[in-house]
């Protein structure tokens, strides 16, 4: 005969069975951990930099298209081939070539030349600011991918004025004006005599744009120092610094 303490279905409980029930409902009303309820959500922040990442793809491969075949060749086909996405996926970033372009202009000119507008620091000249604009210029665009963009805006503006006119309001009227400023400062300060050129502020950076052009017509002909013509250029303006 079978041992009735053994038989299946009928092993009786290791604990009483209502501090069972009691232990049961406890571990149900129990509330679910802090942490579960405060945890930053993983998936928005991830899509989101993915999102980030393609975008600054496609204006990275607009940049290679751009310098490639120049503004009016290059085709959005080409643009997302080279990103490595699908041509639906630019129209999530850019409504067009246009505004890619825009893009280009913005995050790879603008910030440079935002740092015009703002005194001198506690000490420093007026052409201690300039020169040192100059050679951030240089070093950045005129011998840079950047300086490719000046030169795409000088060749093909006049056929788009839309992007012309969106270089002029962001990047050339603002380095107009805060370079304006900083001459009015000078003279005042006494530091430039030739009034008549804050009329003129595009004097003040021709060299700049002079860099620009010649990197990419001439250098292979004749090497040119920017830095040191800039610097000869301000001490047309500023005078020649003393030496001690």
């Amino acid at each position: 005969m079978s041992n009735p303490k053994t038989r299946p279905g009928k092993a009786a409980p290791s604990k009483p069975a209502g501090r069972g029930r009691a232990a049961r409902a406890v571990t149900a009303e129990a509330p679910e951990p802090a942490v579960s309820k405060t945890a930053p959500p993983k998936a928005p922040a991830n899509r989101a930099e993915r999102a980030a990442e393609r975008r600054a793809a496609i204006v990275e491969a607009a940049l290679d298209e751009f310098i490639a075949r120049g503004f009016t060749a290059t085709r959005l086909d080409d643009v997302a081939r080279r990103a490595g996405v699908a041509k639906g996926t630019i129209y999530l970033h850019f409504k067009d070539k246009e505004s890619m372009f825009e893009e280009l202009i913005r995050t790879a000119l603008v910030p440079m030349i935002n740092r015009l507008h703002g005194p001198p620091p506690i000490g420093g000249s007026v052409r201690d600011v300039i020169e040192g604009f100059a050679q951030n210029f240089i070093r950045e665009v005129a011998t840079t991918r950047r300086g490719d963009i000046v030169r795409l805006i000088v060749a093909e503006g006049p056929r788009f004025p839309a992007v012309a006119d969106f270089y002029y309001r962001e990047v050339v009227s603002r380095g107009l004006a805060g370079m304006r400023a900083l001459i009015e400062l000078g003279i005042a300060r006494g530091e430039i005599r030739q009034k008549g050129l804050a009329r003129f502020p595009q004097i003040m950076v021709a060299p700049a744009l002079i860099a620009v052009i010649w990197q990419s017509l001439f250098a292979r002909h004749a090497p040119l120092d920017a830095t040191e013509m800039f610097r000869v250029h301000l001490d047309l303006i500023f005078g020649e610094r003393r030496t001690a």
